[in-house]
């Protein structure tokens, strides 16, 4: 006996609501889009021109999409017409492909994302998920929808420049010295600048047409002989002096591209060169890519951030502005030590006035028996504090002379007082203790604010109460990469541009956020 199966009898639609489990993702999906304002769907309102897809449905079928780990425009489209809560959330509607490509990139979905984002963490605290004591700061490299092979490299970009220059002030001496070319006034006697290079592309162009024209009007056949050999030089220059200028303009042209990293990819010039974990070749070769901020409460993402800098601590400050459009900062700032620098300390106690759980990079090291009994380390030499000098291991003083001030490429100041010993010659230990030149002595130089932010976190980290905050971190936002990568296997970017970029990334860790709160309910039994 069997169950009742006929393909020639008509079965009457019903709402696809009542196929659907109660616990699908389908209805996280819906509420959470529902519950966002309507005032943040105004930018996509028009009054002409054919009737546009409900953006409240576009963004569902998007984020319900990506939480099934499907992010290509056409197996979204393809979803409209196999899946249940596709069919569900989209009512009828097939978008195409490039209508859900074109809608996901679109400069009004940024801020409807970020309203998602408020929207789901008040309901997190509405339904006391997060505290609000504290957030977890940490970032991940995510490989950028870049060719890998199309590197712009900025030392290289340089040292080509350079050989412009000095070739294009070789070839206009040579002009000169010939009397091809007059002499021009310059801006710079060290470099020829684009418009003085087309100038002299300009003269050397009037000057071929000169003679063309003395060769048009002779009819010697030896003297149109002897101008076509005249002719030849300056139609040479002409032509180097033309590739010159092609050559300046897209150096230009990459100098600002760079702003500020050390590479660039031609296919996606927002993404940089960096070292990924993912690395298939095992042999450390640098992919284009973007460093991913995400700030995490209880394993869920409260905000983001992407940056073309690969170094994180690089990133913490514009990160921390980001973060405070989203919400108010907490007490606590949690991060690992690769945010640990005397300029992100000073950011947080200072102008944030938080309390910053971040180790440097040197606290773990510090804690180790080599370090604690190296002799000629210089937190292991006795002080004091009355004469302000250190005592070395062969006990010499090693007295305070003069202050001194660093200023480092980003514009950070540090001040440091340098303390000189007073003689190392025929010191025994000298070889062990420094590498100065033969005649000079030990030098050490101490950043006294540096090391009073140092002791300040030791404490904090060592405190019970905070030690416990700072302990949560591995658990709290390392899983959110963890479901990004591996469950949801989003390891690469489909969108170029950073702006593009960021809106996508928006979209995955909203849908990691949904699933993470799903999972909880249904622990729960809420279902």
């Amino acid at each position: 006996m069997f169950k009742n199966y006929t393909m020639n009898q008509l079965v009457l639609p019903l709402d696809l609501e009542i196929r659907l489990q109660e616990n699908d993702i389908a209805f996280a999906v819906h509420h959470l889009v529902e519950s966002i304002p309507d005032d943040a769907f105004e930018p996509f309102t028009r009054t002409t021109g054919c009737p546009a897809y409900h953006p409240r449905m576009m963004m569902k079928i998007i984020l319900c999409a990506y939480t099934q780990s499907v992010f290509s425009g056409r197996k979204i489209e393809g979803l409209l017409q196999d899946s249940l809560r596709m069919m569900w959330l989209a009512q009828g509607n097939e978008p195409s492909y490039r209508s859900i490509n074109r809608f996901r990139v679109h400069p009004a979905v940024t801020p409807i994302l970020k309203q998602a984002f408020v929207t789901f963490r008040c309901h997190l605290v509405e339904m006391g998920e997060i505290k609000e004591e504290a957030i977890f700061i940490d970032g991940t490299k995510l490989e950028a929808n870049a060719n890998r092979y199309t590197f712009v490299w900025r030392k290289s970009v340089e040292r080509y420049s350079a050989s412009l220059v000095e070739k294009s002030n070789l070839l206009y001496e040579e002009l000169v010295a010939q009397e091809i070319l007059p002499e021009i006034e310059r801006e710079s006697p060290d470099e020829l600048t684009l418009p003085e290079l087309e100038h002299i592309g300009d003269v050397l162009e009037g000057r071929i047409a000169s003679i063309n024209q003395e060769i048009e009007a002779s009819s010697d056949t030896q003297e149109r002989k002897r101008l076509r050999s005249e002719r030849k030089q300056p139609h040479l220059f002409r032509k180097k002096f033309a590739e010159f200028v092609e050559r300046k303009r897209k150096y230009a042209v990459q100098k600002e591209t760079f702003d500020g990293r050390n590479s660039y990819s031609k296919t996606d010039t927002d993404a940089t060169f960096m070292r990924m974990k993912e690395d298939h070749m095992q042999n450390g070769q640098l992919k284009p890519g973007y460093n991913v901020q995400i700030a995490t409460e209880g394993q869920y993402t409260l905000a983001y951030d992407v940056y073309p800098n690969p170094t994180d601590a690089r990133t913490l400050i514009p990160f921390l502005d980001e973060v405070s459009s989203y919400l108010t900062l907490p007490k606590h700032i949690v991060a690992d030590a690769g945010y640990g620098s005397q300029e992100n300390y000073q950011e947080i106690l200072m102008r944030r006035g938080r309390i910053p759980l971040v180790p440097y990079t040197m606290f773990q090291k510090e804690k180790t028996r080599k370090w604690r009994d190296d002799p000629f380390n210089l937190v292991n030499w006795s002080y004091d504090e009355t004469t302000d000098h250190f005592v070395c291991p062969n006990g010499q003083n090693v007295t305070f002379r003069y202050m001194s001030k660093r200023t480092d490429r980003y514009g950070f100041t540090r001040d440091f007082k340098v303390y000189e010993s007073e003689s190392c010659d025929d010191c025994p230990l000298r070889s062990l203790c420094t590498k100065a030149e033969k005649g000079r002595h030990r030098q050490v130089r101490v950043n006294v604010s540096w090391e009073e932010q140092k002791e300040q976190v030791k404490d904090l980290l060592s405190d019970q109460k905070t030690g416990k905050i700072y302990a949560k971190r591995k658990i709290d936002v390392e899983p959110v990469f963890g479901n990004l990568k591996a469950n949801l296997r989003f390891t690469r970017f489909s969108v170029r541009g950073k702006a593009k970029v960021k809106r996508e990334l928006g979209f995955i860790l909203m849908a990691v956020n949904l699933r993470k709160w799903l999972t909880q309910s249904i622990a729960r039994g809420a279902f």
